[in-house]
This record gives structure tokens, C-alpha cells and sequence, in this order.
């Protein structure tokens, strides 16, 4: 269990609602549908309305700084199923990238595989409890595109497991291009932090409004413990018809 899963939920009951093309970039076709994800009728690009109005926030701080520029959501709103899919491939890729058979390992190294797994994914719970952030509908990766369209180089792809993904890891270096790395970063997490969102300690691409992990992270840089998660796991009848 991790820290933040022990926060409190009081779901306010926001509906989940469509994040509009034209005002943010998608990243299309989606990445984890196009590996077979488990979506069903359920779009990955949703989001609790007070998440997606904190979103265009963003993104209009993101317009002053840098005119042109957009934030391009990668992924937003994850099912259960979704989650425990995309757990299950980066554990097997994993365990390929170390040259071991997924059959052959030992607790040991099925242990050590699943630590370093867990520090990028949430474990899907069926606990209403402990739902992964992904799946409130809170949640979202995100990067920039330039005017032209063109991805803004952030250091590392999304979703890569390695210190590259930490938010600082460039912070230290005197290269050029990964000064420039660390800018691009640091941009993204002001536009988002301005408008509310808090991002994850180990993705620079990972930012959450309300949900456990923000309130956690709210408790944190406070010292305040009254910061409960607004949205706890997203049923199918918040969604707007």
C-alpha cells in the first residue's frame, strides 16, 4: 500500500466529460488502445469536469508563455481492466529487458522486477478505497507540442521506466540539450501547478487534481492534514450522456 492510498475519499460526484480536440492536442491514435487495452465503450480521454476546467487553465497560462504551444494529453481515464493490463505488459518487459524467462524467476527477482514496476504504475484495486489515480478520472499524462504541432523534446518518452522519467533528473546537468530538457519540464509543471494540479514525485509527465495522490501531496507541502481526495473511483453513471 502506498502512502497516499491511505487519504480519505469523499467523492463530489463530478461527472466525467470529454476532453475537446480542439482546445488541447490528443495524442491519436491512443497508445494503449492501439496495444489491445481494454477500453470497451469507455474513452481514455475523459476527465472529471473540475479536472478539465483546471486543464484549459492550464493550458491558456501555457498560451502566455509560450503563444501556440499546446499541452497534448497521452492518457487520462484508465478502467480497471486498462490498468491491470498495461501492469502486466510493463512487468513482461521487464523481465525481457533483464534476459530472464517470465517462468524461470524467483521470488527474488519477481520481487525486484514488480519494485521497480510499481514506482511508475499503480496496482488496479477493487477496493473503492484505493482506486489507481487513472481511474478516478482525475489523473492525466500529459506533454507539449509546439506550434507546428511538433512534440517538444521532454528528455524521455512517456511511460519509460528509468531515472530519466524522475522530473528533476536533467536539473543538475551542464549539457545544453538536457538544460533544455529540464526547461521544457519545468514549463509543464507551472502551467499545470498554477491551475492546481500537483505532480507525481517519480513522472514528469503525471499530474492529478483531487484525487489521493494530490491530497497527499497537498498534506506534504502544507503540513496541513485536512486535504481529503475529491474523486474516489469513476462509476459508470457519472459519465455525461
Amino acid at each position: 500500500m502506498k502512502p497516499y492510498q491511505a487519504i480519505l475519499i469523499r467523492d463530489c460526484g463530478e461527472p466525467m466529460v470529454p476532453i475537446p480536440s480542439d482546445r488541447v492536442a490528443l495524442v491519436q491514435p491512443h497508445p494503449y488502445q492501439v496495444l489491445g487495452a481494454p477500453y470497451g465503450d469507455q474513452s481514455p480521454y475523459c476527465l472529471r469536469s473540475g479536472v478539465l476546467a483546471a486543464l484549459l487553465q492550464a493550458q491558456a497560462r501555457l498560451q502566455q508563455r509560450q503563444p501556440g504551444w499546446k499541452i497534448q494529453v497521452f492518457d487520462a481515464f484508465r478502467p480497471l481492466a486498462v490498468q491491470q493490463f498495461m501492469v502486466d505488459r510493463t512487468y513482461g518487459e521487464q523481465v525481457q529487458a533483464r534476459g530472464w524467462r517470465a517462468e524461470a524467476l524467483t521470488t527474488v527477482q519477481r520481487e525486484a522486477v514488480m519494485a521497480e514496476v510499481i514506482q511508475f504504475w499503480a496496482v488496479p484495486s477493487d477496493d473503492p478505497a484505493t482506486p489507481p489515480p487513472h481511474s478516478t478520472g482525475a489523473a492525466l499524462d500529459v506533454t507539449l507540442v509546439d506550434a507546428s504541432g511538433a512534440a517538444v523534446n521532454m528528455g524521455s518518452p512517456i511511460d519509460e521506466v528509468s531515472p530519466r522519467s524522475h522530473p528533476d533528473h536533467f536539473a543538475a546537468s551542464s549539457v545544453a540539450i538536457e538544460q533544455r530538457f529540464h526547461a521544457h519540464r519545468t514549463l509543464l509543471n507551472q502551467v499545470m501547478a498554477a491551475a492546481g494540479f500537483c505532480r507525481h514525485p517519480n513522472e514528469w509527465w503525471h499530474f492529478s487534481l483531487g484525487d489521493q495522490l494530490w491530497a497527499w501531496q497537498r498534506q506534504q507541502e502544507t503540513g496541513r492534514q485536512d486535504f481529503l481526495a475529491h474523486y474516489g473511483r469513476a462509476s459508470v453513471d457519472l459519465w455525461v450522456q
